[in-house]
């Protein structure tokens, strides 16, 4: 079930009928991670940068400017860093603006004999991807400090990540269907199917360049997905538009 949904997301993200949506999306996320690096940047010489001369590098003797050539490798390695946690937050919000764009055409293509879901209103969606931004961004501060302890980091990185993008975007999935409430009633059931499908998402996330794509790929799983447990489970308020 899982297999075959991730292996109609991949298919979607190249199908000719979202090819607009996935030029809007990985142009715009491009732009603003472009954005955000000058920000960090900036931020950095013009706050961080004079301080840590100041604490670490008083008075530097001529023949040690090495120093400073150093110092300012590990300042780009740290705003790589800052960069790649904003990666998630950035790309889902951008994304979050077309995910049912994406939903839409998976459900009339695929599905053609459901009912079709109804696009959240405005509000709701705003609202959402505001709420997903600060939990990726707690999950993700959390996930980067156990990547100081040995043999915790990369098993971090995967349960941080792949709970919050399966638990959000298959409810988000769920919801173009079900009221919120029986969207996540619907997911609690199906917990571990959904958490398995998130550490699917979590491992495209780990893919440089690649994973500019997340939000799309996960969108089509978590549709596919949804559909799939809604015939398995039919008895769980049948979904209807709302």
């Amino acid at each position: 079930m899982i297999l075959d949904a991730a292996r109609l997301a991949l298919a979607n993200l190249f199908a000719p009928e979202t090819r607009s949506v996935f030029w809007k999306v990985l142009g715009l996320t491009i732009l603003a991670l472009v954005v955000v690096w000058f920000g960090l940047r900036e931020s950095f010489i013009a706050f961080a940068w004079p301080w840590l001369q100041g604490a670490f590098m008083p008075d530097l003797p001529q023949w040690a400017g090495w120093l400073t050539f150093v110092f300012g490798i590990v300042a780009s390695i740290g705003l790589a860093l800052g960069l790649a946690l904003l990666l998630a937050p950035v790309t889902a919000i951008i994304a979050g603006f077309f995910l049912d764009d994406v939903a839409e055409v998976i459900e009339k293509r695929d599905y053609p004999a459901d009912k079709p879901g109804v696009p959240l209103p405005m509000g709701q969606a705003i609202a959402g991807s505001v709420k997903f931004l600060g939990i990726v961004l707690v999950g993700n501060l959390v996930a980067l400090f156990l990547l100081f302890i040995p043999g915790v980091n990369l098993i971090a990185f995967f349960a941080v990540n792949g709970y919050l993008l399966g638990r959000e975007f298959f409810e988000f999935a769920a919801m173009r269907h079900r009221s919120p409430q029986e969207a996540r009633r619907f997911r609690e059931k199906h917990f571990s199917t959904v958490l398995i499908a998130g550490l699917l998402v979590a491992a495209f996330l780990a893919i440089p360049i690649v994973n500019l794509l997340t939000p799309l790929f996960a969108a089509g799983l978590m549709v596919h997905l949804h559909k799939a447990l809604s015939r398995k489970d039919p008895g769980f308020a049948l979904p209807q538009a709302r």
